[in-house]
């Protein structure tokens, strides 16, 4: 038999998977009431609206109780943010435990900076959507917009950086057993 065992994902960080789970699906239960004819994505779309008058409109769709539903779904949304880049940082430290290289150091330093952005351009997101919820405006609509789309393209790279990083692997993450 081999020496040499997988090396298990922490516990905290399966916890933290768990509970940023939870809140994922808690979003995706709350964006529900948010899909109306105009609206069909939910806050998807409210995110992408790029002009007032589509926010107005999206707003409009939502008048009465979808606007509780919206303001919980973006207060959630700041819970979230934190998990998902705190669980995306812990993972990739993870992946680097066994890899002293200086280049996998170093894609690991932009990966981690692509999850910390993507944290914080949602958080700035999701503030401009709250105040956009109540006063409309092509400026708020479009840095929403321009800030999902930084949110996205950082957490698309970032989880690419994190392929590349165990692909470059030779052997799988593993403990030496004396």
């Amino acid at each position: 038999m081999n020496d040499t065992t997988r090396r298990p994902i922490p516990a905290r960080i399966r916890w933290l998977g768990g509970v940023t789970a939870i809140v994922l699906v808690l979003q995706l239960g709350l964006n529900q009431p948010l899909q109306t004819p105009v609206s069909p994505q939910g806050m998807l779309n409210f995110q992408l609206a790029t002009t007032g008058e589509n926010a107005i409109a999206i707003v409009e769709s939502w008048t009465g109780a979808g606007l509780g539903w919206a303001r919980a779904s973006l207060w959630s949304g700041f819970v979230f943010a934190f998990l998902y880049s705190t669980l995306l940082i812990l993972f990739t430290n993870h992946l680097l435990v066994d890899r002293p290289g200086i280049r996998e150091r170093k894609a690991g330093r932009w990966v981690r900076g692509l999850f910390v952005a993507a944290g914080m351009t949602h958080v700035a997101e999701y503030s401009l959507m709250l105040v956009n919820l109540d006063s409309p405006s092509d400026r708020l609509s479009l840095s929403a917009t321009l800030l999902a789309l930084i949110n996205y393209t950082a957490l698309l790279l970032g989880i690419a950086g994190l392929v590349v990083i165990r692909a470059a692997r030779r052997h799988p993450i593993h403990t030496h057993h004396a």
